[in-house]
């Protein structure tokens, strides 16, 4: 199956049925990680489970994330690598005062000594699957 490079977040949700209406949640991270914004209109895609998916168990994690849609060969890789450098622009700051970015899909990059506005050169010095971390390698690019 090929997956658009437009692709803002990927994830497994029931849907159930909800005052006459069909409702698949969308997991609180991908607000919180910048995927998503509330209010705004998106295009959905449904992928059906395979036959093998359906025939285990429910596969269901405790945070109602598929199981199967979080192993690293199923879901959308990281943007970016270890070692990598990239031109960033800093949009937001973390809760302990660190630089944000945010990258292809949503990524987002933890970038520390750095403000909003900032547009700055890093090397990505590690990779998470919902974030990285990188080190300014040049200032006001």
């Amino acid at each position: 199956m090929e997956i658009s490079e437009k692709l803002l977040c990927l994830f497994s949700a029931d849907v159930r049925e909800e005052d006459g209406e069909y409702v698949a949640e969308v997991p609180r991270r991908e607000i919180e990680t910048g995927s998503l914004e509330p209010g705004e209109t998106y295009r959905v895609a449904l992928i059906s489970r395979s036959e093998s998916e359906a025939a285990g168990s429910s596969g269901t994690a405790d945070d109602g994330v598929d199981a199967s849609a979080s192993r690293a060969d199923d879901g959308p890789q990281p943007p970016v690598e270890p070692g990598e450098m990239r031109y960033v622009e800093i949009e937001d700051l973390g809760k302990q005062g660190d630089g944000i970015a945010r990258v292809e899909r949503g990524y987002v990059i933890i970038v520390p000594d750095t403000e909003v506005g900032e547009r700055v050169k890093i090397e990505v010095t590690e990779v998470k699957s919902n974030f990285a971390v990188g080190e300014v390698v040049e200032e006001s690019v």
